[in-house]
């Protein structure tokens, strides 16, 4: 099964599992305060929304993109009103105007490193100059493969997605290399998972 078509079959027991997750929360709150109220922000691989919704209400207008019909479903739901569009960051984007943040949690690592590059350029097309750039993806473990595919049953049906990791240092040398500025960078663990976060400014 394609990652597309099992986050379709996940969604719902995803959306759920991932509802009291609070990670994340610090990193967003150092990316938000980069911004002013009213900036837009492009949150990718925005899943069911709630992140969106978290930087909505911190007074941002928000675009949620994903490549899961069944999560923007999700994420349409919990936002009657909110801009949401099924998109694939591995396919043109398509957006007539840029924005002010890009906000890319648990999302660039479900790419290839051989093609990683390629896309954060992409991104940052779409981000305005001076504009905040996040990113937080797993990060490798001494003596782990860098990419895998993980099979897993949380749900009571077995899945696969496939991963790939990364280290701080090697993060934050794909967004020198395309000449943004790293303002913020941290390590966040939860169980057994360490969380690289970093922002760039463009």
């Amino acid at each position: 099964m394609d990652l597309k078509s099992t986050y379709d079959k996940i969604a719902e027991n995803w959306s759920e599992d991932h509802a009291n997750d609070t990670w994340w929360i610090a990193g967003t709150d150092k990316f938000s305060s980069f911004l002013k109220k009213g900036d837009s922000v492009l949150n990718v691989g925005c899943a069911s929304g709630l992140k969106s919704q978290y930087l909505t209400q911190k007074g941002f207008v928000v675009t949620g993109v994903d490549f899961s019909d069944k999560m923007i479903e999700f994420a349409q739901q919990r936002m009657p009103t909110g801009q949401f569009f099924v998109r694939d960051i591995n396919e043109p984007l398509d957006f007539k105007n840029k924005f002010d943040g890009i906000f890319a949690q648990a999302v660039l690592l479900h790419i290839s490193k051989k093609n990683v590059k390629k896309v954060i350029h992409k991104l940052i097309e779409f981000l305005n100059p001076n504009g905040y750039f996040y990113i937080a993806v797993k990060k490798l473990r001494d003596g782990s493969k860098e990419e895998q595919v993980v099979k897993e049953n949380d749900y009571g049906y077995e899945y696969e997605r496939f991963f790939s990791f990364y280290t701080p240092e090697e993060l934050k040398k794909y967004l020198e290399d395309l000449k943004l500025n790293i303002v913020y960078s941290d390590v966040t663990s939860i169980g057994n998972t360490e969380w690289v976060q970093v922002i760039a400014q463009k």
